[in-house]
């Protein structure tokens, strides 16, 4: 990006900004620099006027941290800026609606990605579970063993996200508030439960606790 002069040795746009902190809940302009994770220098570029020196990157991270979006940051600057820093106002627009697009793309590719991944570890399942669901209905008699084996890729799967189950089904357990929900009655921490349900963290955080039953003394 070209360099261009500064707009106006005089200009000053603390008071405008400071309105902006206290909408935002920050106490000054080194919170804000925190908070934007910018220098101070970056936030003294800003309080003079001078957007057109600043690169897209810092900017970005400045309207967020004031709770604007990059447009209505660079909209406080244009009407005391002349025609060279609007040329480059102008430009980190569209430079900001590129990126923009750009993310949205990357994001659907990551998904498609994710499900393909997903969908060939469920391959098996997907082409064997019908059938043998059908084939369920229609015959009581098979055992139901038989099917467990059907459901190891979606085991696979919840490993492979790391997602963890809590507790097993028909487990006596010490009672733990954090990770379990009783069902029925009450129990105090450390009180032997049974596990009706069992749930699960993903990236060990808690997801669904698991449910609980207080044992009969």
């Amino acid at each position: 990006m070209n360099q261009v002069p500064p707009v106006d040795p005089s200009a000053d746009y603390s008071d405008w900004l400071r309105s902006r902190l206290q909408s935002a809940n920050l106490k000054s302009f080194r919170a804000l620099a925190a908070a934007a994770g910018v220098s101070r220098w970056q936030v003294q570029q800003l309080r003079q006027g001078r957007v057109a020196q600043m690169r897209l990157a810092p900017l970005q991270q400045l309207a967020q941290a004031l709770n604007l979006t990059l447009a209505e940051l660079l909209g406080q600057f244009e009407p005391q800026t002349p025609e060279p820093a609007a040329d480059e106002i102008e430009t980190l627009r569209q430079e900001y609606a590129r990126l923009q697009a750009q993310t949205v793309q990357q994001q659907g590719q990551a998904r498609s990605q994710l499900q393909r991944e997903a969908l060939q570890t469920l391959e098996t399942w997907l082409v064997q579970w019908p059938t043998a669901a059908h084939a369920a209905q229609a015959n009581e008699q098979i055992p139901a063993q038989r099917l467990l084996p059907l459901v190891r890729p979606v085991e696979t799967l919840m490993q492979n996200w790391d997602v963890q189950p809590i507790g097993t089904v028909g487990a006596e357990i010490p009672y733990d508030p954090q990770q379990h929900q009783l069902m029925s009655g009450t129990a105090q921490p450390g009180d032997p439960v049974r596990v009706r349900y069992v749930g699960f963290t993903h990236s060990q955080k808690l997801i669904q606790r698991a449910k609980v039953s207080p044992l009969t003394p």
